[in-house]
């Protein structure tokens, strides 16, 4: 499926081929909910790196989160993971992290192409919520205290919504 993607100025835009385009995992880690913003969580969706079309290339900037580097309380290193954003609005586009250089992963809030609606959703990173954002309880809701086991291309295949 065709993704098309810009930001909120229309200086960038971009489009990208996914094979799992349903939005259903809302991450509520901190570097999500603050560089994505609304709503106390960000929603990635995953699309093929290698067809990634970028307009408006001069307008982007790209963020590097600082991360625990693993060495000692609170050290910190630069994330591999390179987030992209609109330098002149602001707009969180997408991640790209070359450890899985195959895939790239757009924001559901930037893409512009209609989206199919999961059926159900997925509440990750849940032990770094805001105290202020209340995650839904339904049926259709599962939530993680982390990373759920389950990769997005997984999720698409076991609800059976992986599309060409």
């Amino acid at each position: 499926m065709l993704l098309e993607g810009s930001c909120h100025c229309g200086a960038v835009r971009f489009e990208v081929e996914s094979t799992t385009p349903y939005p259903y995992m809302r991450c509520y880690c901190s570097i999500c909910r603050k560089t994505g913003g609304g709503g106390g969580y960000a929603i990635n969706i995953m699309g093929d790196a290698r067809t990634l079309q970028v307009e408006g290339k001069e307008y982007l900037s790209i963020y590097q989160a600082l991360v625990p580097d693993g060495e000692g309380e609170g050290r910190l290193k630069s994330s591999e993971a390179r987030r992209h954003f609109c330098k002149q609005c602001g707009s969180a586009l997408y991640l790209y992290d070359p450890t899985w250089p195959d895939w790239v992963y757009p924001l559901a809030s930037a893409i512009d192409t209609p989206l199919p609606k999961p059926p159900e959703v997925t509440h990750i990173m849940l032990e770094f919520v805001a105290p202020w954002v209340s995650p839904p309880r339904g049926p259709r809701d599962v939530h993680f205290a982390g990373y759920p086991d389950e990769a997005i291309l997984d999720w698409h295949s076991r609800h059976q919504l992986t599309v060409t």
